[in-house]
Formats: structure tokens, C-alpha cells, sequence
């Protein structure tokens, strides 16, 4: 599949300006997410379509993020360090509700959790850790929006790996190309992946995940 790709200026245009959002690019059926890595783990998942090999480790929780720009504040761009490259990763969109069924917050809520005890217990026996974060724009700076991410571990790692995953691409090149523009102040030319707001069909899990 395809990455669309517009005009930052279009994508500002076409993006809230605040409130808390699930953007990403979408299909009919699947959804962008995307990760950032080392050179080996991702020179594997590339070459199999799926993680693994001797670098990759299922023990480990594994962060998705679907909104291109909070990836770019997190990886540098492709230059921080084990995160030097890029992946765009469609999953079912199937796969991607699953995920957020399976998620609790990272930290207490008390509009979603009636106690503490609670929210212990969905943190210890879910599978998935979500985090609301402020967007940040193309230099870094912190928006007014909200963006999601994803920790997964245990389980959900193999089954996101073996069922979830559709098709992996390297978008390492992409990235740097685009940095090199903002680093020479070309922002005319600067082109983002189109995103738009997610949500799902199921209302309960619309308002547990608080979206605007």
C-alpha cells in the first residue's frame, strides 16, 4: 500500500488545531501506525514483513504511534539514537480497535476509573499502556492537540506481529528528506503523510479512549 503524502500547509489545514485526536492515515480497512528503530531490527522487518530475528525482543513493550509528526518529535527525525529508522507499519483496522480495547491508561483517570484499585488491576492484567501526549509540531514545539500512543507487551507483541500487521515500509529516506527541507527553511515544498481523525464504531470505547 501506498503512502499519501500532502503539503504541510495542507495538513495543517486539514488537522485540528487542538482537543484530543487519534489522527492517521486510513484505508477502508487498515490503519498507518508507525515505529522507529536500529538499523537491525529493522533491516529484518523489512526483509520479512514482521519483527524478529536477534535484535528484536517480544519481552519488551513496543510503542506504535499513528500521527506521523509526534513519531518525528520522538525519533528526531531518524536521528536519535536505536532510532535511526523509520517504519510505517499498516494493521487491520480490526487489529488496531483490538488494541485500543485492550488498553489502559498509563496513569490514574479518575473520569474513566472509578478508584485507584481499579485502574491497577486494568494495568496489571491489560496488555496495552496509552498515553495522551501533546502534538508537536514540525520544529518540536508542543501543540494545543493531543496525540495518542501505544505500548504494547506480552501477548498482544505476537499477536500485532503475526495477525495485526498488513505491510511494513521503510520511510527512513522520506524523513530525512523532509528534515532537510525544514533544516534549509523550505517550508513550501515540506510534505507530510495525510491523516485524519479515527474513531471507532463502538461508543464505550470512543469515551473511555476521551476523544474530542
Amino acid at each position: 500500500m501506498k503512502i499519501k503524502t500532502i503539503s504541510h500547509a495542507e495538513y495543517i489545514k486539514s488537522v485540528p488545531s487542538s482537543g484530543q485526536h487519534i489522527l492517521a492515515q486510513q484505508t477502508e480497512e487498515n490503519v498507518l501506525v508507525y515505529q522507529a528503530y536500529n538499523h537491525n531490527i529493522a533491516e529484518f522487518a523489512v526483509a520479512n514483513q514482521k519483527f524478529g530475528g536477534n535484535h528484536f525482543s517480544f519481552t519488551r513493550m513496543t510503542w506504535i504511534k499513528p500521527n506521523f509528526l509526534w513519531m518525528m518529535y520522538r525519533c528526531g527525525w531518524a536521528e536519535k539514537v536505536n532510532q535511526e529508522r523509520v517504519l510505517g507499519i499498516w494493521i487491520s483496522k480490526a487489529g488496531f480497535t483490538k488494541i485500543l480495547q485492550e488498553a489502559a491508561y498509563s496513569s490514574f483517570k479518575a473520569d474513566i476509573y472509578e478508584s485507584r484499585e481499579i485502574w491497577r488491576e486494568e494495568l496489571n492484567n491489560k496488555d496495552v499502556r496509552l498515553q495522551w501526549d501533546p502534538d508537536h509540531d514540525i520544529y518540536g514545539e508542543k501543540e494545543e492537540r493531543r496525540a495518542i500512543q501505544l505500548g504494547l507487551k506480552n501477548n498482544l507483541v505476537k499477536e500485532y506481529n503475526n495477525e495485526m500487521i498488513q505491510e511494513i515500509i521503510d520511510v527512513t529516506e522520506f524523513v530525512k528528506a523532509q528534515k532537510q527541507k525544514i533544516n534549509e527553511g523550505n517550508l513550501e515544498d515540506l510534505t507530510i503523510p495525510e491523516e485524519s481523525i479515527f474513531k471507532t464504531d463502538i461508543p464505550e470505547l470512543n469515551k473511555k479512549l476521551m476523544l474530542a
